[in-house]
């Protein structure tokens, strides 16, 4: 028996005691051995965490042994680059580079893993699923991140940083025996176990003998998507996310692939230089077409509304839906604020790639509702408290068309200052004040208003509002806060000379905490909408509708008559026999609701997935749930109706063809 391990003194450590016999591979071993059982560890943690949703599917051994395989993978993923570099440090000559190099690698590996899995509580109570693509765009914006985890996650904040100090401590005390070491195998031997170890590593990074690699629409065995995200681990998830990033040209074709001739015949587009290309005949026939204000408000759901099956925090709104349009069930395209803005502003259909707001191709010449009005003589402006640059929104917005931006630093004396910005109040008097100026100059103006007070850490003044619910820092009260700005804002706007050449939309980008034991828990992408003006004729539309049907609902009520390639519908003036539709992005999946009777409660839902099958459903408006229910007799029709829709804006935006005519 061997008296020594890696050329010195006996180890104690049975871990080590087992690497030893891997000789130059040892530190990946137990990286490996490490790994797998913080990871299991953890996920058992979570599982327990949310036992009720884990036990109502029925899955618990698949969750776990499932775990284990994507716990291998990304084990694989992290040991890949030294396994590869191993047949030159590994041998006797760079021994001690290939020590100290491990050392650090595996090191800063295992720390990687405990630090995402520290954070991965706090997101789950925020997102309701593990760390993903969001938490990687939040990594572009530390200075806003950073300010909101301090007022609001402290905790989680302190965990997070305490996990990962005590990480490094233990894993660098685990690793003393490696540092110690001498080599032991000759070159030959490096050499010759090398090719073994490659493929090893390779097929658990693979986790497959099939023509395509384990991703995670592998692992989605339940309906519950946060479910799903347990059998991750949050390394693997955010890993996937920033990958996913870089490939999205072609995002929409994970649901399957359509002819472009299909396509086009399905949606009504047209082969030319713009398929979508249409022209608006206006509803109202105005002699000079009215102003435009959008009140984009952060996270307004449904939930937020009484009359909608809310809680009643938004007594203003309530009061001011008897005077304009009211939409009782309209649908947000996606969960995050560029999603809304994509679809408020632009009409674009979303996609499972990251909002046009953001993307390379739509930063230049991509349809707006500003461009439009600029060609028509417009003046157009964005108002938002916070910083601008913020989600790429001032440049994708003056590269389309928006004149003027205003932002923090444009605010003079703000009353309140929160995390992400001046407050709702300030920003809804400084969109006064603009107006005023705006229509003392004789010329059109749109103006886009987007608030922030209803954001983690929900920070707002003092004495504006009686308090829904102690403590104050909640999302009700933030809510209640940002009604109190509308309906001050309101109080004015009536009293001002714009009031009866504007035309006002108040909507929310999307629901806060989108979340669910569904595949796309509609019920959170229900929002209100409400448009109204001097010479906006009050009236409720309670068809299904979708976010994208909005602009081009307020350029008919405008008086605009022009081309335009939006597929939303015009709302202000529909049939007694019309049939909405709404579609919604979540996470990796796209949901497809369409009204068959003159009810809302009639409805067919598809949900596409990553290389699954469509998913078929009814949603119960009342009861706000999503049915599991067997293919419809039109299900062929009705998957292809949402594969086409979820193509087409994918594909007008790879050929940049969603523009206005030259």
């Amino acid at each position: 028996m061997r008296t020594s391990y890696f050329g010195k003194r006996r180890s104690q450590s049975k871990l080590w005691a087992f690497g030893h016999w891997f000789g130059p591979y040892a530190p990946l071993i137990v990286m490996f051995v490490a790994g797998l059982v913080f990871l299991s560890l953890t996920r058992l943690g979570l599982v327990g965490w949310k036992w009720e949703r884990v036990l109502a599917t029925g899955e618990l051994c698949q969750i776990l042994l499932q775990g284990v395989r994507v716990d291998l993978i990304q084990l694989g993923l992290l040991a890949i680059i030294p396994v590869l570099l191993s047949p030159i440090l590994a041998t006797r000559k760079l021994f001690h580079v290939w020590r100290t190099f491990t050392f650090w690698w595996v090191l800063l590996s295992l720390v990687l893993l405990v630090f995402l899995e520290a954070a991965t509580p706090g997101f789950i109570l925020e997102y309701d699923i593990r760390p993903n693509r969001i938490f990687v765009e939040y990594l572009k914006y530390p200075h806003e991140v950073f300010g909101m985890l301090w007022q609001g996650f402290k905790v989680e904040l302190f965990f997070g940083l305490m996990m990962t100090l005590i990480a490094l401590v233990l894993v660098a005390k685990l690793f003393k025996p490696w540092r110690e070491a001498e080599s032991t195998w000759s070159n030959v031997q490096v050499w010759l176990i090398f090719p073994f170890i490659l493929v090893l590593t390779a097929f658990a990074v693979r986790s497959t003998l099939t023509h395509r690699p384990a991703n995670p629409a592998l692992f989605a065995i339940t309906q519950d998507s946060m479910v799903n995200s347990l059998i991750l681990n949050s390394t693997y998830s955010v890993f996937y996310a920033a990958y996913s990033l870089q490939h999205e040209a072609k995002s929409s074709e994970m649901y399957g692939k359509l002819p472009r001739e299909k396509i086009f015949a399905i949606t009504g587009a047209k082969e030319g230089d713009i398929p979508t290309l249409t022209t608006l005949v206006p509803s109202v026939k105005r002699d000079k077409p009215l102003n435009l204000v959008i009140l984009l408000q952060e996270s307004l759901g449904a939930g937020f509304v009484e009359s909608l099956g809310g809680k009643p925090v938004t007594p203003n709104l309530e009061q001011l839906k008897s005077e304009g349009i009211w939409f009782t069930h309209l649908y947000a395209t996606g969960t995050r604020s560029v999603r809304g803005i994509e679809a408020v502003v632009t009409g674009f259909q979303p996609t499972p790639a990251d909002s046009t707001v953001k993307l390379g191709l739509s930063q230049g010449n991509f349809f707006t509702l500003a461009s439009l009005l600029g060609k028509q003589g417009y003046h157009t402006e964005f108002i938002y408290g916070g910083e601008s640059h913020f989600d790429n929104m001032r440049s994708f917005f003056m590269g389309n068309g928006f004149q003027q931006i205003t932002d923090q630093p444009d605010f003079k004396d703000p009353a309140f200052v929160a995390s992400w910005g001046a407050s709702d109040e300030d920003l809804l008097n400084k969109t006064h004040e603009q107006l005023l100026a705006h229509h003392a100059s004789g010329k059109p103006f749109f103006t886009l208003a987007f608030s922030s007070s209803n954001h983690a850490p929900f920070e707002f003044p003092d004495g504006r509002i009686e308090l829904f619910e102690q403590p104050k820092a909640t999302d009700n009260n933030a809510v209640k806060y940002a009604d109190y700005a509308i309906g001050e804002f309101f109080k004015k706007a009536k009293a001002s000379p714009y009031w009866n050449d504007t035309v006002f939309l108040i909507v929310a980008d999307h629901d806060i905490r989108v979340r669910g034991d569904s595949l796309v828990p509609i019920e959170h992408f229900h929002i209100p909408a409400l448009i109204l003006g001097g010479a906006v004729q009050p009236k409720t539309v309670e068809a299904i509708a979708s976010q994208i049907d909005l602009p081009v609902t307020v350029l008919s009520l405008m008086g605009i008559a022009a081309q335009h390639p939006m597929t939303g519908h015009d709302l202000s003036n529909i049939n007694a026999d019309y049939r909405g539709r709404a579609m919604m992005q979540y996470n990796y999946n796209y949901g497809w609701m369409q009204q068959t009777g003159a009810s809302i409660a009639q409805n067919e839902v598809v949900v596409l997935r990553e290389g699954k099958a469509p998913a078929y459903g009814h949603y119960e408006p009342n009861s706000k749930k999503l049915l599991n229910t067997e293919a419809p007799a039109d299900a062929p029709a009705l998957s292809e109706r949402a594969l086409a829709n979820a193509l087409l804006p994918a594909l007008l935006y790879k050929e940049q063809r969603y523009r206005l005519p030259e």
